[in-house]
């Protein structure tokens, strides 16, 4: 039976007649999958906050805390988030499950690509390394975890305050 179609689709080109089959007519309009935009630091440029490096690598609770408290816009506090994290650290190395989950919130919402690894695979074996990078990634986006939300939102407001308005009308 494979034969016969193979053959009747040769007739077809030979002849310069279309070739019919059940596949989609029209590759030229499907788009490739959406990949993402780089990072703006690499995975293993913690050298570029070296306060941050230095607080991950003895504490990583804490910059997880920071980052849940950034991502969640205050609904997490540090404290809680912290707790959490350090909770699920000596349970099997688990803390790679709430690491990975807020790694792919970041990435879903900037649209940052998945590299160098999936998010489960940095989280687990260099969770350092990635909680870094998406400490770095929200600083480089305005939202300085090592401000909290409640920093975050004062400095904006502060921001506001102090740009003259553009256009006044008096009546």
């Amino acid at each position: 039976m494979g034969r016969v179609q193979a053959t009747e689709e040769v007739e077809a080109t030979v002849t310069g007649e279309p070739v019919t089959s059940s596949y989609p007519q029209n590759n030229q309009t499907r788009q490739p999958p959406f990949v993402g935009i780089p990072w703006s630091s690499g995975f293993f440029d913690c050298h570029k906050d070296q306060t941050n490096a230095v607080m991950t690598a003895f504490c990583p609770c804490v910059t997880f805390g920071q980052i849940a408290e950034v991502v969640d816009e205050g609904q997490m506090s540090c404290h809680v988030g912290s707790f959490i994290y350090m909770l699920m650290m000596p349970a099997v190395w688990s803390q790679w499950l709430m690491g990975s989950k807020y790694r792919e919130t970041i990435r879903n919402r900037y649209g940052l690509v998945e590299a160098p690894y999936q998010d489960a695979v940095s989280h687990i074996f260099c969770s350092c390394c990635s909680l870094c990078q998406e400490f770095r990634e929200l600083k480089y986006r305005g939202l300085d975890p090592a401000l909290g939300w409640k920093g975050i939102i004062a400095e904006q407001q502060q921001q506001q305050m102090n740009q003259a308005p553009t256009f006044q009308v008096i009546s």
